[in-house]
């Protein structure tokens, strides 16, 4: 268990979450204020609807309430509660492609790719970069959302993922090269301005 020190009057994430398992509303409360918009910003990025992403963050949080006495704390609560968000985007997703039956429903789906946002930032490199990351395969996506945009530790990240540490930098390795090829083709000197 990682040890953290904090100030007088805040507790840590892990003693909230024993908090919670106990019973106590309040501390639950406080994990949502401090973790809700993380949580929510990763599951938009994996099903990229932000409808869904709010049903399943606040469902993520539900989740901790049920199995707060199951957290063993060999991890950050952040790292813990992403991995709830994963498994449960996918859940969803999985559930999502199961209902989608003909080709009306899926001609009805958004395209992202068009947004107007997008259309107005198609020049500018982050903004690039993001829809490159986004074309990903999920397994390379996932690796790097976690790690880049998430600041996640490559253990973390196996943690998240229930893959191996080896497996996590395979597959950043094949993912930053397919990125700096995009980027290239793309007429983009590789790295930040």
């Amino acid at each position: 268990m990682v040890a953290t020190t904090t100030a007088p009057g805040h507790q840590s994430d892990h003693e909230l979450v024993a908090r919670v398992a106990r019973g106590d509303r309040a501390a639950v409360r406080l994990l949502f204020t401090r973790h809700h918009a993380r949580v929510y910003r990763f599951v938009a990025r994996q099903t990229g609807s932000e409808m869904m992403a709010d049903d399943i963050a606040n469902e993520v949080f539900l989740e901790v309430w049920r199995q707060a006495s199951a957290f063993e704390g060999r991890s950050e609560v952040s790292t813990w509660l992403l991995g709830i968000a994963r498994f449960k985007a996918l859940s969803a997703l999985r559930k999502k492609k199961e209902e989608w039956l003909d080709d009306a429903d899926a001609a009805a789906i958004p395209d992202s790719a068009d947004t107007p946002e997008v259309a107005v930032m198609k020049d500018d490199k982050a903004s690039a970069l993001r829809r490159m990351v986004n074309a990903l395969p999920e397994e390379h996506r996932s690796v790097i959302d976690l790690a880049y945009y998430h600041a996640k530790s490559v253990a973390e990240v196996a943690e998240i993922l229930s893959i191996p540490v080896a497996t996590v930098k395979t597959r950043m390795f094949y993912a930053r090269k397919k990125l700096g090829e995009a980027l290239q083709a793309a007429g983009f000197e590789r790295g930040w301005p």
